[in-house]
């Protein structure tokens, strides 16, 4: 059939339903139906519930200041993203739990609890303020796919420092315009990554980076595929993730953010 004569309208207008299979839509977690029509009838009122079910640190004075095309959620309130990503289940019987299950390319595994991932996300949280980041300043985070990404994200946002990720294929070029864009204050990278057999050289890539971003500070680096000696350390920038973090308290006071 030939559709060029038609306008684009038309081609968007799909009528056809695809439901769910029946033990998909027994073991939702929104399985009532009616959702949708309490959504719609009335969104401050359903969004305001739906938010109960985090911890806010201070409540909400309004769930929405809506001036079209300018939108405000949740006005006047403050919480934490790391908070409500691991001490309310630590709190709970799921500080056992696993909350991630990881394997390199190599084949090395990791499997990290709700109860350790609060304890790395913390200790980073302290690390990083003894380099000097306070709430607001910028990161930018060139890692391979490593438990110490997602850390390193929720640290971020437990000191309200927001956080750039660069695609660890992303050229030295790539990177830098991106870390100059954000004015970063902290690199987080990685010795090299594992790509398909090789080793992509991610602290190489960020050195080369970094000779034309003068915002940057500090360099944090995890050892993943190399050896010590194989890395060019710049005195007084660079440090290694596991010295960071070294004899540092597994609690952070986290930020209390719009």
């Amino acid at each position: 059939m030939n559709n060029s004569d038609q306008p684009i309208e038309a081609l968007l207008d799909e009528e056809r339903l695809f439901p769910p299979p029946k033990e998909c839509s027994q073991n939702a977690n929104m399985a009532d139906p009616d959702v949708y029509q309490r959504a719609s009838s009335n969104p401050e009122a359903y969004w305001g519930q739906a938010a109960e079910s985090l911890e806010w640190i201070k409540k909400w004075d309004r769930v929405l200041d809506w001036e079209p095309p300018n939108a405000q959620w949740f006005v006047g309130g403050k919480i934490n993203v790391s908070v409500n990503c691991l001490d309310r289940h630590v709190r709970t019987w799921r500080r056992n739990k696993a909350a991630f299950i990881w394997e390199g390319e190599p084949g090395d595994e990791r499997v990290l609890t709700f109860g350790d991932l609060y304890r790395e996300v913390n200790r980073f949280a302290n690390a990083m303020k003894r380099l000097g980041v306070k709430k607001g300043d910028r990161i930018t985070i060139y890692m391979p796919m490593i438990p110490e990404l997602p850390i390193a994200l929720l640290a971020c946002a437990r000191i309200g420092a927001p956080h750039s990720v660069v695609f660890g294929g992303f050229s030295a070029e790539s990177l830098r315009d991106r870390i100059n864009d954000a004015q970063s204050k902290l690199v987080i990278t990685a010795d090299g990554s594992y790509r398909r057999g090789q080793v992509v050289p991610l602290k190489q890539n960020a050195d080369a980076a970094i000779k034309e971003c003068p915002c940057v500070e500090k360099v944090v680096i995890v050892r993943r595929v190399g050896d010590a000696t194989s890395v060019n350390m710049e005195n007084g920038r660079d440090i290694w993730w596991h010295d960071a973090i070294a004899n540092l308290p597994a609690y952070c006071e986290p930020e209390a953010m719009d």
